[in-house]
């Protein structure tokens, strides 16, 4: 593991050349603890009252009653990147995916209710790159200390012949814990309930298999390139932006029981998460009460994505979605503007037409 791996390396037998048999086959230990090595003190600053051990040990330990949660619920996600990785590739940029998986990971646990407590990583390349490697464990640090969350272990693998020189995969593994009278599990959902929408920082971390067909090979546009509709980003700035952690916001109003329901905005849009938690409520949407940011109008304009797709392929700016009552609207509102987040109405509840709740718009 990166993380929890030990960085004591015995040199063994080579062969009679001199140089490592295992190395010859593509595989260079000594690379793999580099990369380790030049990550474990970021890894460490992401410790909190709850680990127990330092990086070395086979598995990571953390004791969840000293984070307050001694008799709790767990909450468990896994995740990867995905194809925005082939983004940070061609941008020689890795610490910003690694970013991208643990906010994508808390965000998954916070729509339960869930603080997270600890992330496990997991790497694969096709050739060890210590400073490549090391960008991308030091990204997946600098989130989880960013998050009040510890990087507990996680894996570092090279694998010749089947990831060619160059490539790599990132994958997150996430644990966390509510307490029992805290869950959100949808059931709280009903008719006549606020629906706020909490904007995204771009793609976050879902629709690039689409974004990088339309951008790269049918615009042939470059990841330097600066096309006037990214109001003076380039491909790779609008395209890299990392996704948002809404923890920090969200989690106040949690604690004081304001929000009903939450749904994380990732692969499926609005169309397919909404509908995760509404039970037999209906959401009525309106898509005309926030402005689409220029990356989704780009990107549905130049890749000819129809307005119904594009709701179901990309968040088209919004990122998660709370579910809150009417009388705690202007609480609400309040409480986020006093973080610096804005908590846009974007539609209400319904008893649901259906014998499932679905999205509807209204525009």
């Amino acid at each position: 593991m990166n993380s929890n791996a030990s960085t004591t390396v015995s040199t063994g037998a080579t062969a009679k050349s001199g140089v490592s048999r295992y190395a010859e086959a593509g595989v260079d230990i000594h690379k793999k603890y580099d990369a380790v090595e030049r990550a474990t003190a970021v890894i460490r600053s992401t410790f909190t009252a709850g680990v127990v051990g330092d990086v070395g040990l086979f598995g990571g330990l953390f004791d969840p009653a000293r984070m307050g949660f001694g008799d709790a619920l767990l909450v468990a996600s896994t995740d990867g990147v995905g194809t925005k990785l082939d983004v940070a590739k061609r941008a020689g940029v890795y610490d910003t995916v690694g970013r991208d998986i643990v906010n994508h990971c808390i965000g998954d646990i916070l729509v339960q209710g869930a603080w997270p407590l600890f992330f496990l990583d997991y790497i694969a390349v096709g050739k060890m790159d210590p400073p490549m490697v090391s960008d991308l464990i030091r990204g997946c640090a600098e989130a989880c200390r960013d998050g009040g969350l510890a990087l507990l272990g996680g894996e570092t693998a090279e694998m010749p012949g089947l990831y060619a020189p160059g490539d790599f995969d990132l994958a997150g593994t996430i644990v966390g814990a509510v307490k029992r009278d805290k869950l959100l599990d949808g059931s709280r959902v009903r008719p006549g309930q606020v629906i706020l929408g909490l904007r995204s920082s771009g793609l976050h971390t879902n629709g690039f298999s689409l974004a990088r067909r339309v951008l790269f090979e049918e615009l042939g546009l470059a990841i330097a390139d600066r096309p006037r509709e990214l109001g003076g980003q380039t491909v790779g700035e609008a395209l890299l932006a990392v996704h948002r952690n809404y923890l920090p916001f969200l989690w106040p109003l949690l604690e004081a029981n304001r929000i009903q329901a939450l749904a994380h905005i990732t692969g499926g849009g609005l169309v397919d998460n909404v509908p995760r938690v509404l039970g037999t409520c209906d959401a009525w949407i309106d898509r005309a009460a926030w402005e689409v940011p220029a990356l989704f109008r780009f990107l549905c304009e130049k890749g000819d994505v129809g307005r119904d797709e594009a709701y179901q392929v990309f968040n088209m700016g919004i990122g998660m979605v709370a579910f809150i009552e009417e009388r705690d609207l202007t609480a609400v509102q309040s409480e986020l503007a006093a973080r610096g987040e804005i908590g846009l109405v974007i539609g209400r509840t319904a008893a649901a037409s259906g014998s499932e709740g679905v999205v509807r718009w209204t525009r």
